[in-house]
């Protein structure tokens, strides 16, 4: 961001509704600044009735894109020309990149979690197993991006099983990852993503030897499964100011050390669930990698320069 506004700023926002809240304008603008780079970011209050001609703006005004807020990540999916596989498979754009006339819809949320668990949390997806508490949006994001960063096994465990088994068998039918539904509290045994059968995704025959199936339980114990996995991810609000008092009812007492547990809420940046997953010596973090990259990719798309990482992360409040 220069000093002035000139006549060849470029411009770039958010849509949402409210977008008081948002950190991201302080965070790009001193990206911009750091670079020296003439652009500024501006947040844009859309209510939902206008997002249409909100889009058609992004046009209209030649902006080099936008991100997008709740409520509009799914509903503006319509007005773009064109999905990346991420942002596909997510059901959700949360930034739009306006290029030679085209809006082309992203999922950074997903993707900059991925890179978040790889460049601060030295976490390499690849392989691993993975347990999602939660089934809504942002569990949908983050899943499927992790399922295309190379993760071999997904568990969701939700309240309501049938929208667990319908991100399963999403990341079953587009993606190279295994996944189940877990009843939550688990007290039968999984449900499994209609088409999945109990076998071993490579088809072995279990008295073969080794195979990475997640394996029976008599209960469908959930502390099994938290026990099992490498990767703990909380995508509920719960614990999220102003609530800070609430904590999801979880088997902390079998997580271990060495695993890596991320609650996706970053206010307050640590939950009640953050300080007693802690106590079990996995490695605790909270959502403030997955806000702050998801920026990064951002800001890189719009600009095509390497985003200043550093100067982006210090910008944020917590």
């Amino acid at each position: 961001m220069s000093e002035l506004i000139s006549g060849r700023t470029r411009v770039c926002g958010l849509f949402g509704f409210p977008v008081e809240h948002s950190f991201s304008p302080a965070m790009h603008n001193a990206a911009f600044r750091h670079l020296g780079l003439d652009f500024v970011y501006v947040a844009f209050a859309v209510h939902p009735r206008e997002l249409e001609r909100a889009v058609a703006g992004i046009r209209a005004l030649n902006l080099a894109g936008v991100n997008v807020t709740v409520p509009h990540k799914e509903k503006v999916i319509p007005y773009l020309d064109e999905l990346t596989a991420g942002a596909r498979l997510a059901g959700a754009v949360n930034t739009i990149v306006h290029r030679d006339g085209r809006l082309v819809g992203h999922n950074t949320d997903g993707a900059g979690f991925v890179r978040f668990l790889t460049d601060d949390a030295g976490f390499n997806p690849a392989g691993k197993r993975v347990l999602f508490l939660g089934a809504g949006g942002a569990a949908r994001a983050v899943a499927v991006h992790l399922a295309l960063a190379g993760v071999e096994q997904v568990l969701v465990a939700n309240r309501t099983l049938s929208r667990a088994a319908e991100l399963a068998a999403l990341i079953n039918e587009e993606t190279p990852a295994r996944a189940w539904a877990v009843p939550w509290p688990a007290k039968d045994d999984r449900v499994l993503p209609e088409g999945l059968e109990r076998k071993p995704p490579d088809g072995r025959d279990p008295e073969e030897g080794k195979f990475t199936f997640v394996p029976d339980t008599n209960d469908g114990d959930i502390k099994e499964l938290t026990a099992f996995v490498d990767l703990v991810v909380q995508t509920t609000p719960l614990g999220m100011h102003p609530r800070e008092d609430t904590c999801l009812d979880f088997p902390f007492d079998c997580l271990r050390p060495g695993q890596v547990v991320v609650d996706l809420v970053y206010n307050p940046p640590r939950t009640l669930f953050m300080e007693r997953a802690v106590h079990s010596g996995a490695r605790v973090y909270n959502g403030l990698g997955m806000l702050l990259y998801q920026g990064v990719l951002a800001f890189e798309l719009w600009t095509g320069e390497e985003a200043p990482v550093e100067v982006m992360r210090r910008a944020l409040p917590f």
